[in-house]
């Protein structure tokens, strides 16, 4: 059975956060600018060819019926694995009782030769059941050339489909685009965020909050695009363990440590948004002014919170990077970027509460309300 001994390299791993997010900011920006850019496109296609063309899927994208002709391929795959699997718990038993079978020949072979009719009868009664399990053993290896047999040749001809698929992509493409109509030119209208539907402050305050919430928004939209290769490693583990046999120790602890770091650097941006949840019995019942001095209040217990995370945080960055720390599984993945994680996202959030805060102040000695702005 083909087998997949696929391990992500450390550089990559790190290549991807940095680089991945900014491709993906790319294609949604210029989806957004150019309404013409969402229709189906190469890219995309070539993209489900790449990670899903066994599954037909940049033929489903391209609305082709023609997507029908994988999935019995695939479907026939399987099976050729489920008897592979069955044929190889057969062999490892049969060779476990043949093996058994020999060396009881080959301890008991010393007595026999000088003349022990005990050993001689043991060595008769080894050599008469070897027999049979050897015949066995050989109908175990027919049964897993028959399975590779199988899954070979379904393997061979989606591999003949998705080169030949390669060559069409580009016609079935622009045939595709002919056949869209053109998108509406109204896009729907982007969220708004708490602190942007909120009138902007004067002066130097003014500027630094604003700092604030475009640095915070930028890390945060940039680190959320991570999630997107949790979808890719996840994808690849379930392929290559239920497909090709091969599962992966890295795909789990990748995505743990991915989300980790994800966690830490998008809790200004989730606090920026009025996103985390939250119990509310009063707060909503206030008037601006009344939630602004609540936030103002919350803000003292919030900071002390974040500056105990801030300072532990990178106490236990600077330890990671100065013992250059790894992880302890077979990956040996480096840990001091993701507790450098730590401190960073506790200074993010630190950030963010210092700009509500200017905020809350303002609306407290009577600036107006986003209400009163409207």
């Amino acid at each position: 059975m083909p087998s997949i001994s696929f391990v992500l390299p450390h550089w990559l791993f790190w290549a991807s956060l940095a680089f991945f997010p900014a491709i993906a900011w790319y294609f949604v920006n210029r989806t957004t600018d150019a309404v013409e850019a969402g229709r189906p496109n190469r890219f995309l296609a070539y993209l489900f060819w790449f990670f899903g063309g066994f599954l037909g899927l940049h033929r489903i994208y391209l609305n082709s019926r023609l997507a029908l002709l994988y999935l019995p391929l695939f479907a026939v795959i399987l099976y050729g694995g489920t008897l592979y699997r069955e044929a190889r718990e057969d062999f490892s038993k049969m060779k476990s009782d043949a093996d058994s079978f020999t060396r009881l020949i080959e301890r008991a072979k010393p007595a026999a030769d000088r003349g022990s009719a005990d050993a001689k009868r043991r060595i008769a009664a080894a050599e008469q059941r070897l027999k049979p399990a050897l015949e066995r053993l050989k109908a175990t290896e027919a049964g897993i050339d028959r399975a590779n047999l199988v899954m070979r040749t379904a393997g061979g001809i989606t591999l003949l489909l998705l080169l030949i698929d390669a060559a069409l992509i580009p016609g079935l493409v622009r045939r595709r685009r002919e056949e869209e109509p053109l998108p509406a030119a109204e896009l729907e209208t982007p969220p708004i965020f708490v602190d942007d539907a909120k009138p902007p402050l004067p002066g130097l305050s003014g500027r630094i909050v604003e700092a604030i919430d475009r640095v915070v928004r930028v890390i945060g939209e940039y680190s959320g695009y991570w999630a997107i290769l949790a979808v890719f490693a996840y994808y690849f583990e379930v392929i290559g363990r239920y497909v090709f046999n091969s599962p992966t120790n890295w795909v789990h602890e990748s995505t743990f440590l991915l989300f980790g770091m994800q966690y830490m650097l998008v809790g200004a941006y989730a606090y920026r948004g009025e996103s985390h949840v939250r119990v509310d019995l009063l707060y909503t019942h206030l008037s601006d002014r009344g939630k602004a001095v609540c936030d103002i209040i919350g803000a003292v217990f919030v900071s002390v919170f974040v500056l105990v995370m801030l300072a532990t945080g990178w106490t236990f960055a600077i330890q990671a990077i100065q013992a250059q720390e790894v992880s302890f599984t077979e990956w040996g993945i480096q840990y001091w970027p993701v507790k450098l994680a730590i401190p960073i996202g506790a200074a993010l959030l630190m950030l963010q509460v210092i700009a509500r805060l200017i905020r809350d102040i303002h609306i407290a000695l009577g600036a107006p309300s986003a209400a009163q702005a409207s």
